[in-house]
């Protein structure tokens, strides 16, 4: 390169004045971009420092300060009497003649990040802000912030040990307080090392189904059932078996005569996702003894059991298992916020060594002082308190839904099952599309979830999902929730 083009170069050089970053930062950083894409060559003489400073109007000790760094890194050679060089050693900029993939990427993903990432394209996520009838969502402003803000300062004012690396398994005091929960609540029998702490049950979702199943497994599948789930199998490589669900939760004879050497099952015991209703106690015994009989594994989700709102809570079907089949997944989300991000998993025995490993491979632990404040508040009396609070407001927001469809769309939707949860389904009484309906909806300003979002698409008509609507009612104020049923009434009517 001839000197006037190199001085050329020098001038055009990208520099902002009176920006926040240094000027020998910036000047550092456009004269390597210079380097790395070829623009200025290995073993190209650079100009004397002062002929660079009246290039660029800099000072000198801005151009000595950035062929510091860069002389530091590796970048420039040079030495007093003998000039400043690009080093020789910086490698030739890479072709960018190959062609691009479709995608834009350097090059496909692998088959199995292609499988990762076209797992979870089905789940729906939340967008925008809340709106009726936005489904999964707690009633957060019941939430004390107040009394957690205090029990996570108190945290960081004493900070000891644990705020090294922690135990993959989880903060130990936590899941000792989980244990002595989760016996009284759902009769789940365990010990505090068979509790492992995950960032939420998506994580636990995920770690079972990668070190459960080998890619060409089978697992059964609810269907309707939750998308979050059959993700997290379909990432794994598994081969999902839709089986139908009825009102008595999940058709264990369909799947055993149709798929008998699964590996897997996934369950909704207690409150089916999205249908509501609550696995019998034959069809709990038949899937026990027939995931004993087969060595195959069950995955208890328990994502929203202390919302119960005649009787007590359910017991786990964990707490009926004698054969070591059962992992039982729990979250927090519901009951506290879904931000919090913690769940957790109960291992039979001698599977919860081989989860806490898999879960150090994933991120080493999950955030410490969360799990210590949680700890806290469920020492002080503030979780039970809490989820009574949030018992009697669900109710009461279910009780104005349920009202609220008798009086204004009783002639177009049947409820289904409203004695748990956080949402509950409502079906078409009359021919109505789903997608229709909710994109009317939602160009109202209502949220609406179609049931058949939970069909898996390659299930049977076994399978067939009833055309209807989930409806969530926990986070959502009365003066939205008689708003978005009005709305609902015109759009269902053609009005």
């Amino acid at each position: 390169m001839s000197a006037s083009h190199l001085h050329q170069l020098i001038a055009a050089l990208p520099l902002q004045r009176g920006a926040g970053e240094p000027l020998f930062r910036q000047l550092y950083a456009a004269i390597k971009a210079a380097i790395l894409d070829g623009r200025m060559s290995p073993g190209m003489q650079l100009p004397p420092t002062r002929d660079f400073c009246r290039l660029l109007a800099v000072s000198r000790q801005t151009v000595l300060n950035a062929y510091a760094l860069l002389t530091a890194e590796g970048y420039l050679d040079g030495a007093v009497g003998r000039g400043t060089f690009v080093s020789r050693d910086v490698p030739l900029p890479v072709s960018a003649s190959a062609p691009a993939t479709a995608s834009g990427l350097l090059r496909p993903l692998s088959a199995r990040g292609q499988g990762v990432v076209a797992a979870m394209r089905q789940v729906a996520f939340h967008r925008g802000p809340l709106r009726a009838f936005r489904v999964g969502m707690p009633r957060i402003d019941h939430f004390p912030f107040d009394v957690w803000n205090r029990l996570e300062a108190r945290r960081w004012r004493r900070p000891d040990h644990h705020f090294g690396y922690s135990d993959p398994a989880g903060y130990l005091p936590l899941r000792e307080l989980l244990c002595v929960y989760l016996k009284a609540s759902r009769g789940v029998q365990c010990t505090p090392q068979q509790i492992v702490i995950t960032s939420g049950s998506q994580q636990a979702l995920f770690l079972l189904s990668t070190i459960l199943l080998a890619p060409g497994d089978s697992a059964w599948m609810e269907s309707p059932g939750y998308r979050g789930a059959s993700g997290p199998l379909r990432a794994a490589g598994a081969r999902v078996f839709p089986v139908p669900v009825d009102a008595q939760g999940l058709d264990v004879a369909y799947g055993v005569a149709h798929c008998p050497q699964a590996k897997l099952a996934y369950v909704t015991p207690s409150h089916q996702m999205p249908l509501g209703v609550s696995m019998s106690l034959p069809r709990r015994l038949a899937l026990l003894a027939w995931a004993a009989h087969n060595k195959a594994w069950l995955v208890e989700d328990d994502y929203d059991s202390e919302y119960r709102y005649t009787g007590a809570p359910l017991a786990s079907l964990q707490s009926l298992d004698r054969a070591g089949c059962v992992v039982y997944v729990g979250t927090l989300s519901k009951v506290l916020f879904p931000g919090l991000r913690l769940g957790y998993m109960v291992a039979p025995p001698a599977l919860a060594d081989a989860l806490v490993q898999a879960k150090a491979v994933m991120d080493r632990h999950t955030a410490i002082v969360p799990q210590m404040a949680l700890a806290d508040f469920i020492a002080e009396g503030h979780f039970g308190r809490h989820i009574r609070r949030t018992r009697d407001s669900n109710a009461e927001r279910r009780d104005l839904l349920v009202r609220g469809l008798a009086r204004e769309l009783d002639d177009q939707l049947a409820c289904g099952p409203a004695d748990s949860g956080l949402e509950l389904c409502a079906y078409f009484r009359a021919g109505h599309d789903e997608e229709t309906v909710s994109r009317a909806a939602l160009a109202r300003g209502i949220e609406l979830r179609p049931l058949g979002h939970y069909a898996d698409p390659a299930a049977g008509p076994e399978c067939a999902t009833p055309s209807g609507l989930l409806l969530g009612f926990a986070a959502i104020p009365p003066d939205e929730m008689a708003h978005g049923l009005q709305e609902l009434g015109r759009i269902l009517r053609g009005r």
